[in-house]
């Protein structure tokens, strides 16, 4: 049974883009196309061996010249912010936000949904790590990053439970600062297991569906009554 369970992290291997360099005789790419293949292959690149790598080298693993890449790309700081848009600020389901406020829907449902997909789209082994070496380089990816979800879920998520919990809502009383640290301290639970997998290449050996169901569905199912507990301490 426990075979079954581990996933260890794949050895990714270079990807090399499809005809390169017009200076070496290879086939012509529409622009947008020879585009998408250098914002892929950074992608893979950063996410392997960090921003401390030269644009030298991901020009090699792709095939083409330097000069060639900087046509598409000025200098490397453009090239990362393209990075970013397209691992984080590209893969956010608009559809989420909706689902977030469904109150037709229970709240742990809402919430167990959009973590199973979150989870599946956003902790891979591209988001993991360049959102790890970003912080190690002292970018400002990571900040622009929780910025966007904090907006995007972590204040509508509270301001769910604060309905649930029947109090007022985040318009007519700002969220407490605890408030939004209880639900951080849920989510790092996810976080921290995809570290362990992407980063350290440790085998997991729980069920990531039966994890979501239990510690999103616990959260869920008592996040209004702390809250409640919050409000009166406060």
């Amino acid at each position: 049974m426990l075979a079954k369970t581990l996933t260890i992290s794949p050895v990714r291997p270079p990807a090399r883009m499809t005809g390169g360099d017009e200076t070496h005789g290879r086939k012509r790419l529409p622009r947008h196309e020879r585009e998408k293949l250098i914002v892929e292959e950074a992608i893979r690149f950063f996410a392997e061996v960090g921003f401390e790598g030269q644009t030298r080298a991901l020009a090699e693993r792709l095939g083409v010249t330097q000069p060639l890449l900087y046509r598409y790309f000025p200098d490397k700081s453009s090239l990362i912010d393209r990075v970013y848009h397209e691992v984080y600020l590209n893969r956010w389901n608009p559809a989420w936000g909706s689902l977030l406020t469904d109150r037709t829907r229970s709240l742990r449902e809402r919430m167990t949904i959009f973590y199973h997909q979150f989870y599946s789209t956003y902790y891979t082994y591209e988001g993991v790590r360049i959102f790890l070496f970003a912080g190690l380089k002292g970018l400002d990816l990571n900040t622009r990053g929780m910025n966007e979800f904090l907006h995007r879920a972590v204040m509508p998520i509270c301001a769910e439970i604060r309905h649930q919990a029947g109090l007022p809502s985040p318009a007519e009383t700002p969220l407490l600062p605890a408030e939004i640290e209880s639900f951080w301290t849920m989510h790092s639970r996810f976080f921290y297991r995809s570290v362990r997998q992407y980063v350290y290449g440790l085998p997991m050996m729980d069920d990531l569906d039966q994890v979501i169901e239990s510690q999103v569905g616990d959260f869920a199912d008592q996040a209004p009554e702390a809250c409640r507990r919050l409000f009166q301490k406060n």
